[in-house]
């Protein structure tokens, strides 16, 4: 199934997107998380889109040119997940499969949380339920350890330095499960100043998020894969999570870390097609 990439505008946005499927069929809309872009999700899109679904990753605000804003205030959760929802109507859907990693997954609970009605499906990878990642966050030894880098995020121009370094050596190690093409992509958008420091305004803009959660019981069909080995996400918010789930759910743990889709592909995949064909509408 061959991926293209079109434009989606919102407002006075302009959101790069990759589109994979026949756009009659249900729509799905994939969120990347950092440091990616809309990129890592070409293959699973490609395996979704042949099971009948219409297929939309955006790169989210900040990572696409024409939705990249200066200032930290346009990157706060509020207008992220708006940004979702808008994106689904834009399209003319009125419900949507939702799937998102790291921070798209942040974002969803979100969405998902706030737009019950729109989701058909609801798959998180990597990031639990907000409300227990934040307690963790303040109360968990383990994952206070794996979160200091978002405290050292809020320092203005320093993270961005760090990152460039050595042309990218931090990221780049980050990637180092991902494809040459992938790695090609990420930095076609973190190369730009301004889209690196829109990447980590998402920390800065959202310190209370990471803090309080602000949100509750989750009642959309919810699929979770966590990898038991992740060095950002510890087991506390993700033993946590479960009890916001109040509609059907699956949580899958896995002998994996962070990146999922690249080092658990099979895997990942056959349970996100399981679940979006269970609540195919």
């Amino acid at each position: 199934m061959k991926i293209h990439r079109t434009n989606i505008q919102v407002n006075d946005l302009i959101f790069d997107c990759r589109v994979a499927g026949n756009n009659n069929h249900p729509l799905v809309i994939l969120l990347h998380g950092w440091p990616e872009s809309a990129f890592m999700w070409v293959n699973v899109m490609q395996d979704i889109a042949k099971l009948g679904f219409y297929c939309v990753a955006p790169n989210l605000r900040g990572y696409s040119s024409g939705a990249l804003l200066k200032g930290k205030k346009h990157y706060t959760i509020d207008k992220l997940s708006e940004d979702v929802k808008n994106i689904s109507k834009a399209i003319g859907k009125q419900n949507f499969h939702l799937i998102g990693h790291d921070w798209g997954a942040v974002i969803g609970w979100k969405v998902v949380h706030d737009h019950s009605e729109l989701i058909l499906s609801w798959t998180a990878l990597s990031v639990p339920h907000i409300q227990a990642f934040g307690y963790a966050i303040k109360n968990d030894p383990i994952q206070k350890k794996k979160s200091r880098y978002i405290k050292h995020f809020q320092t203005p121009f320093l993270p961005e330095m760090k990152l460039r370094k050595n042309d990218f050596e931090m990221l780049r190690k980050l990637w180092k499960y991902s494809s040459k093409e992938e790695v090609e992509d990420y930095l076609s958008i973190f190369k730009n100043k301004a889209a690196l420091t829109a990447s980590i305004n998402y920390y800065r803009a959202n310190a209370r998020v990471f803090a309080d959660g602000l949100i509750g019981d989750i009642t959309v069909p919810t699929l979770f894969i966590w990898g038991e080995h992740d060095v950002a996400i510890g087991a506390v918010g993700v033993e946590r999570g479960h009890q916001y789930m109040k509609g059907y759910y699956r949580f899958v743990k896995l002998d994996a870390g962070h990146w999922l889709i690249q080092t658990k592909y099979s895997h990942v995949k056959e349970e996100i097609c399981n679940h979006l064909l269970k609540f195919k509408a």
